[in-house]
């Protein structure tokens, strides 16, 4: 399913309704968003993958949000599965795009089954930024948010803060 957030920005997450209990132990009565977005612009940007479950749809979401493009980067914010699952699908399914992440998420990748070679990595720490056309992201580091690696991206032209697990 996407959805237009503004003109550039295109949510290209999956709402499963098949998951009763989140992390195995909460109740998720009417199910679960996993939160992915495109950013359209010269160097087309996916932010943050899904769930194992959802590795389709989502991939299929991300294809029609991209008419055809290819993207230059996903940006992963956060570990968990149910927000990078889907990335090594999509590093795989897109050869050239880039991995963008914190030295924290690299050194755990592996153990999240995302192996990704030196040249497909930007690093990127606080306060660093990376021009993606009309647009700059800004990174931010927040660490224990919910796990060690987590950091969340601002988008400065929609003023849109990408924010992980943060709320």
């Amino acid at each position: 399913m996407n959805k237009n957030i503004t003109d550039k920005v295109v949510y290209v997450g999956v709402d499963d309704k098949t998951i009763d209990l989140f992390e195995g132990q909460y109740p998720v009565p009417n199910g679960m968003a996993y939160n992915s977005y495109v950013i359209l612009d010269e160097k087309i940007t996916v932010m943050d993958g899904v769930d194992e479950r959802a590795i389709d749809e989502w991939l299929d979401n991300v294809e029609k949000a991209l008419d055809g493009k290819t993207p230059e980067y996903i940006v992963v914010q956060h570990l968990e599965p149910d927000h990078s699952a889907g990335v090594s699908a999509l590093l795989a399914k897109y050869p050239t795009a880039k991995m963008v992440a914190n030295a924290q998420i690299f050194r755990m990748a592996g153990q999240f089954g995302i192996d990704v070679s030196e040249d497909r990595k930007v690093t990127v720490k606080e306060g660093d930024t990376l021009n993606i056309g009309s647009r700059e992201l800004t990174f931010v580091m927040a660490p224990m948010v919910h796990w060690p690696e987590v950091m969340m991206t601002y988008d400065s032209s929609d003023k849109i803060l990408f924010a992980a697990d943060a709320f």
